[in-house]
């Protein structure tokens, strides 16, 4: 099927006024590590790839769409499972490789690529069957593509269509973490000497995204906010909502952490990942938020609290994020109460080490 590609301009030109916090987010893609982490991710990967080829009989002849298509892995499974075509949209420069990736692989008769917002691109079709995206960030919603995804559904999406995945459920618990605390956050008590306890207040509001060990969960999970894609809307993405964990033994608690569960009900059967500590690595890992006080918990006690998500006004992929915690027993040397703020600053990724670090801009 021949598809007219539309004309487009350079990556700098598109970028012309945007914010330079929204030109580093874009940029950060051009990198070609950041594909190869999230390639690599053999649990984000696979269960991608298994939605979509065990459902070929969903994608045969469907015209889908693909929001931020990064190197295109979705786009040529969608391709390879028989859709009619495929329109893969992303804003970084990286796209032009996806378009040499899709050549090698025979499918650029099946696949068009845009690169552009996608709010601003002109679709070579009115209307989609099927949406695919990996638009998961840390803490789920960190970076705010979703928002992207909900734009590309209410726009294209022809009615009774199908979004892949459409099911995110956010879950937190209380951990023991007593000696990375230490080295992350007390470790500014004392400095060569000196009191750098201002950095001890930055670092008490910035999350940590790492791997938590199983072991190091002190309560149950409790699940806090689930969104079915198919009905969410933006103004539901900042929320604010109770939480209670049960103690499953008698331990210390020093930090809340979150993961989140992904579901593709959509498929003929459905298919399931999780990025929890109880589940094989992703490379969102955890986010980990670091308490002002140390919990005395013993088994069967309650922590009860509101944790409360919003996008930061001047920078929307930004989060700000604030929790409260309440602990309420009769033994006063043990009740403990307050209210913690943190921020999720845009990340950008250094790939010029072997190892990445991530900078905060």
């Amino acid at each position: 099927m021949d598809v007219e590609t539309p004309v487009t301009s350079s990556s700098a030109d598109r970028m012309v006024g945007m914010e330079h916090s929204e030109v580093r987010y874009f940029t950060s893609y051009d990198h070609h590590g950041i594909h190869e982490e999230m390639l690599k991710d053999d649990v984000r990967t696979r269960s991608y790839r298994d939605s979509i080829y065990n459902n070929a009989h969903i994608f045969k002849d469907k015209v889908v769409l693909d929001v931020g298509c990064g190197t295109g892995i979705l786009s040529m499974f969608a391709a390879k499972a028989g859709a009619k075509h495929v329109i893969g949209v992303d804003m970084s420069s990286i796209i032009e490789k996806a378009k040499e990736i899709v050549a090698v692989n025979g499918l650029s008769d099946k696949i068009t690529l845009l690169q552009g917002k996608m709010e601003e691109v002109q679709l070579p079709f009115p209307k989609v069957d099927i949406i695919i995206s990996e638009w998961m960030g840390y803490f789920l919603l960190y970076e705010s593509m979703l928002d992207t995804v909900l734009y590309a559904r209410d726009t294209y999406l022809s009615p009774g269509g199908k979004i892949f995945p459409d099911k995110a459920t956010m879950y937190v618990a209380g951990i023991e973490d007593g000696d990375y605390k230490e080295d992350k956050i007390g470790f500014w008590d004392n400095v060569w000497g000196f009191d750098y306890s201002p950095m001890k207040e930055t670092a008490l509001t910035e999350p940590l995204v790492d791997t938590v060990e199983m072991k190091a969960l002190v309560t149950d999970p409790c699940e806090v906010i689930s969104f079915d894609l198919n009905t969410v809307t933006v103004a539901d993405l900042a929320f604010k909502v109770p939480y209670a964990l049960t103690a499953k033994r008698t331990d210390y608690v020093h930090a809340l952490i979150a993961w989140f569960d992904i579901e593709f009900s959509a498929c003929h059967k459905p298919v399931y990942f999780s990025t929890g500590p109880h589940a094989k690595y992703t490379h969102w890992k955890q986010t980990v938020f670091y308490l002002r006080d140390v919990l005395t918990i013993e088994e069967d006690e309650k922590v009860t609290g509101v944790l409360e998500n919003r996008p930061n006004d001047k920078n929307k992929r930004d989060l700000d994020i604030n929790i409260s915690y309440k602990f309420e027993v009769n033994d006063p040397t043990r009740y403990a109460e307050g209210n913690c703020f943190y921020r999720m600053l845009v990340l950008i990724p250094d790939f010029d080490d072997s190892l990445p670090s991530w900078n905060a801009s």
